[in-house]
């Protein structure tokens, strides 16, 4: 079975989130009712990034974003990994359509 590549995994995930933060972050600078409550629960997890919408604040969010979903996504290769490569039992027998 394929296993998922760590690496590509955790710098995927991580570019994706930091990302996302990036973009409804910058947004938010000139828009101040977008994305606002995304900002706010951003903001109550990350302990350096606040919701004080200057580019500064989106930076640091931003670079939190990538560290939390790079993390994120190397646990999750490894949790998927792990249970991929576990023995199925030869009772069971499945059949693909």
């Amino acid at each position: 079975m394929m296993q998922l590549s760590l690496k590509a995994t955790a710098i995927a995930t991580g570019l994706l989130w930091a990302a996302a933060i990036l973009c409804i972050g910058s947004i938010n600078l000139a828009d101040p009712s977008y994305g606002a409550s995304f900002i706010q629960l951003t903001s109550s997890v990350y302990p350096w990034f606040h919701a004080s919408r200057t580019i500064g604040s989106v930076i640091i969010g931003t670079v939190n974003g990538l560290i939390d979903g790079a993390v994120t996504g190397l646990l999750f290769a490894l949790l998927y990994n792990a249970v991929t490569s576990l023995p199925k039992h030869a009772g069971h027998s499945h059949q693909q359509a």
